[in-house]
């Protein structure tokens, strides 16, 4: 699976008006899981479009094998994908010194790189108020069951969207924790190894990672903490 991690569409509105620091990886990851069925294939497919044609539109002189590397897709992927581009007319092609070529946006090119940043503007604009809904149901259970003390577990931009969430509830957050390393700080809280997590030490975990829940839920169990104790997005 191709990972877009670094990916920056340099001058697209898309990314200047809504994929902040916060959210943009957990948008890249979701994008780059959707191979489950038709529609996830045709939603990463179509977003593999949009990278290309931004990267095209700001920077003509680029060969295949630069935006492989930029847009970290594998060389034959890029092939595919510009014959794809090219042949609906979106992109077009000229030769120019030292035996390359030069890819130029036509004004059909511009229109579908419009259509398609919309389209996913809409696409995460909608997971974002998913995420925040959900944490938002979560939270205001657990406040009406008089849950004082919770421990995030899983620091990631879902985790930071939780923290959004739970600040309307009278709820504290007392622990982050996470079994990754590098994960140092979280807002105003150092995020700690798993196992600094006492059994007792809080009245719910909630998992607040999007991609790794099942992982997480397990080492949570492995250390003790009950499964009736452990909750996560979505959860009702």
């Amino acid at each position: 699976m191709e990972e877009f991690l670094e990916v920056r569409l340099r001058g697209s509105s898309f990314f200047e008006f809504a994929l902040d620091r916060l959210v943009f990886s957990w948008y890249v990851q979701y994008m780059n899981v959707q191979n489950m069925n038709k529609k996830g294939r045709e939603n990463r497919d179509t977003y593999k479009d949009l990278l290309l044609l931004v990267e095209i539109s700001n920077e003509k002189n680029l060969s295949q094998r630069d935006l492989s590397k930029r847009l970290n897709i594998a060389l034959g992927l890029v092939n595919s994908y510009m014959k794809n581009l090219i042949s609906k007319g979106y992109v077009t092609i000229k030769a120019i010194p030292s035996k390359r070529y030069a890819y130029y946006l036509t004004p059909k090119g511009f229109a579908e790189k419009s259509r398609l940043t919309y389209k996913h503007l809409q696409n995460f604009t909608n997971l974002y108020k998913i995420a925040k809904k959900d944490f938002q149901v979560l939270f205001r259970r657990l406040e009406k069951e008089n849950v004082k003390k919770v421990v995030f577990c899983g620091v990631d931009e879902v985790a930071e969207i939780a923290y959004i969430s739970i600040q309307a509830f009278e709820i504290e957050l007392i622990m982050v924790v996470d079994y990754e390393k590098g994960k140092k700080k979280f807002f105003n809280y150092t995020v700690r190894p798993l196992e600094d997590l006492k059994t007792g030490a809080c009245d719910r975990v909630v998992i607040t990672s999007m991609f790794r829940k099942e992982e997480l839920h397990k080492k949570l169990l492995a250390i003790g903490v009950p499964a009736e104790n452990i909750l996560s997005q979505g959860e009702i």
